[in-house]
């Protein structure tokens, strides 16, 4: 057994800090959780001090890419490398998101279902992942990649991942049913364009009608599998909502309907904001893009005001292929400054993160029999939320019981039970 004692324990609810707090691991799973002197623990457990310290959960990032590199053209088209060294790639920012101190991810879009195994199976280090595999859209949609040149490009490069292109719902049914067998664990589609999608379809553009979207709703679900729609805003925004999606991803135009909102939350539908990425898209992008991503930014802040005040549950996401990995906790950083409390911000990045990805009974909260994925960090994010991008501050990352990260001092032995 392992026990972490003395720290500060933020554990995932929302609830109040706990001050001078025990955790008690037995294997992968948390044996107890409460004040020091609550707990008691056998004689040949492995004590870690980390008095002064906050233990909260890993965190949870519920948009990622972590097989997109950047956005240049060769990158994003798979032409400027050995598919080989890009998978090496792939792995490195896996690993690297794991240090960050991201124990689960959910991945939108591009990661197969062989680097999923390959972190089950130990071949490489990295958080449990949580896979679409591929985004389904129509033709023209987000899924349907095409040059000026008229050349064709699917959003994977291997040969066993499916093209995502589907119209008609007879056609989207097998869609489902088609990612569902190469290892899809979530069901990611597009209802509308985006702030970088081509010129002439952009975030309030339409792509799928309702009886598309419906079909591929139910059959996601009679298949268990949850959805994620890329709706940005208009007519599709509206169409996925009301379709009972799992939850919508981007979401920035909600602010414009306002009965959307309450739908979400009547539903149990979440809101993955991405502001990390219209950051990114308002500063370096290409001219059309820094256009769309700065038009947004106030009423997609509004939209976060929205949903937070009709109850709707918000879960952090930093649609980060393309431009980063390893900064995963930029995105708590700006929910904190779009308007949520830092408390707020720790939940979407934790509990709520959970429950968005269906690991509720298993990961985003310390309590008992759940799985000991956990963070130390050196400060109070309730006090400067941005201690959780320092590496420095990050003194261990565990995952399942095992320490990925150790920055601490060597554990004292201990001869008795505690007090």
């Amino acid at each position: 057994m392992k026990a972490l004692v003395g720290c500060t324990l933020i554990d995932g609810t929302g609830g109040p800090v706990l001050e001078n707090a025990a955790v008690l691991i037995n294997g992968d799973r948390i044996e107890a959780v409460g004040p020091r002197e609550a707990i008691s623990w056998p004689v040949d457990t492995e004590v870690i001090d980390v008095s002064g310290m906050t233990v909260l959960p890993g965190l949870i990032d519920c948009h990622d890419h972590l097989a997109s590199k950047d956005y240049t053209l060769l990158s994003r088209w798979g032409l400027d490398e050995p598919t080989s060294l890009g998978n090496i790639r792939t792995a490195k920012a896996i690993e690297d998101t794991l240090a960050a101190g991201y124990t689960c991810l959910r991945d939108a879009g591009g990661l197969d279902s062989g680097f999923r195994t390959a972190v089950e199976q130990g071949l490489i280090s990295g958080p449990r992942l949580v896979l679409s595999v591929g985004i389904i859209s129509p033709t023209g949609g987000l899924a349907d990649r095409v040059s000026p040149s008229g050349h064709h490009n699917a959003y994977h490069f291997d040969p066993n991942t499916p093209a995502g292109v589907a119209d008609g719902p007879d056609s989207i049914r097998a869609k489902v049913r088609e990612m569902v067998r190469v290892g899809a664990d979530v069901i990611k589609f597009a209802t509308t364009g985006g702030a970088s999608s081509r010129p002439g379809h952009g975030p309030m553009d339409i792509e799928f009608g309702p009886d598309e979207v419906k079909a591929l709703v139910e059959e996601s679900a009679a298949l268990g599998r949850r959805t994620m729609c890329h709706a940005v805003g208009g007519p599709g925004l509206r169409m996925c909502v009301e379709a009972g999606v799992g939850s919508v991803e981007h979401g920035c135009y909600l602010a414009d309907d306002p009965d959307l909102v309450r739908i979400m939350a009547d539903k149990g539908t979440f809101f993955v904001p991405t502001f990390e990425i219209y950051e990114f898209h308002s500063t370096v992008s290409a001219p059309h893009m820094v256009e769309r991503a700065k038009a947004l930014l106030d009423v997609h802040r509004e939209s976060l005001h929205q949903a937070l005040a009709a109850g709707v549950k918000v879960a952090a996401g930093t649609d980060a292929g393309g431009y980063v990995h390893g900064d995963n906790a930029r995105e708590v950083e700006l929910l904190v400054e779009r308007g949520m409390t830092p408390m707020q911000s720790i939940q979407a990045a934790t509990g709520w993160a959970a429950e968005c990805c269906g690991l509720e009974k298993e990961l985003g909260t310390v309590a008992a029999a759940k799985l000991a994925d956990l963070l130390v960090i050196d400060g109070d994010p309730l006090r400067n939320i941005s201690v959780l991008r320092d590496r420095d501050r990050i003194k261990m990352v565990m995952k399942g019981g095992e320490a990925f990260v150790d920055k601490l001092e060597a554990p004292t032995p201990t001869a008795a039970a505690a007090l």
